[in-house]
């Protein structure tokens, strides 16, 4: 496991991470979700070593992480780190040999990569001749070369067409399943709901919200919704719920009192049909929106 306690940073008067504490587990695909400035960069910074916290730790298997445990970590930046004039697999062989692999096992496990991301025909060419899409694969690559323990990723899918969206997602959840555990923050909600196994929402270099999708929408209010006709005529009068949304013939609403979605229920069906009852599932934007209002 890899882990952060009580993690806090400053830049001159600036506090960027404020007692920050988080898990990311082995096995497990983490989503790391916060707005611009949140503190995402930072803490995946501290995580590889590249910032020292002004207090707090960093675990690796329950003991201080050391630069050694670090250099066995696969790391995405914020800032890529492709050299742009060298060729595709002369590049990835060689941050391979950075990591301690010999030239040819380098070489082969580049071009697997290569032939996974579907950039087998373009290991000849330079960094600079490939689009942004095809750039953020071999970074990606780079990333995996040297069979990480752990991957720490900031915006992986950031500029990638749906099909590389796919196998990127592919490629981690198949390293998850060997046990690395997996950071990734992303500004794409659907797709963290989609792909992670737990996510982390940050704001203000705090942690407001962690777990699963499903543990964190247990942790909010029940939304029901109805679909019978002319419901907007007489849902807003009805006593016991909190309307959250109603058009003609479809409302939600929160239950407010004991009771009161069966009432809302047996009102409906004494004027008219119900076509559908029954209660929704929160998107993650908007438990997002709660967690960092």
């Amino acid at each position: 496991m890899l882990q952060l306690d009580g993690i806090t940073k400053s830049f001159g008067d600036r506090i960027a991470l404020h007692d920050l504490t988080m898990a990311i587990e082995p096995g497990s695909l983490t989503g790391f979700v916060g707005g611009n400035g949140a503190g995402k960069t930072t803490t995946m910074r501290i995580l590889m070593g590249l910032l020292e916290p002004n207090e707090g730790t960093v675990t690796w298997d329950g003991r201080e992480i050391t630069s050694a445990d670090r250099r066995t970590f696969g790391y995405l930046p914020e800032e890529r780190g492709l050299y742009p004039k060298q060729g595709v697999l002369e590049q990835l062989t060689y941050f391979g040999r950075v990591h301690g692999m010999t030239r040819s096992a380098a070489r082969a496990e580049a071009d697997r990569l290569l032939e996974s991301f579907g950039l087998a025909d373009r290991r000849r060419d330079n960094v600079e001749d490939l689009s942004l899409g095809n750039q953020q694969r071999v970074q990606l690559a780079v990333a995996l070369i040297h069979d990480p323990r752990a991957l720490i990723l900031d915006e992986p899918f950031s500029g990638l067409d749906p099909d590389a969206v796919d196998a990127m997602a592919d490629t981690l959840r198949t390293r998850a399943r060997h046990g690395v555990p997996v950071l990734f923050s992303s500004h794409h909600l659907d797709l963290v709901e989609r792909i992670c196994d737990s996510l982390v929402i940050i704001a203000d270099g705090r942690v407001v919200a962690a777990g699963t999708a499903d543990e964190l929408r247990a942790g909010h209010q029940r939304v029901v919704g109805i679909h019978t006709p002319r419901v907007r005529d007489w849902i807003h009068d009805f006593g016991g719920i909190r309307v959250k949304d109603a058009d003609d013939d479809l409302a939600t609403f929160t239950p407010v009192s004991p009771g009161a979605e069966q009432r809302v229920l047996k009102h409906a069906l004494s004027i008219g049909p119900v076509t559908h009852y029954g209660d929704v599932m929160m998107p993650l934007s908007e438990l997002y929106q709660e967690a960092t209002r």
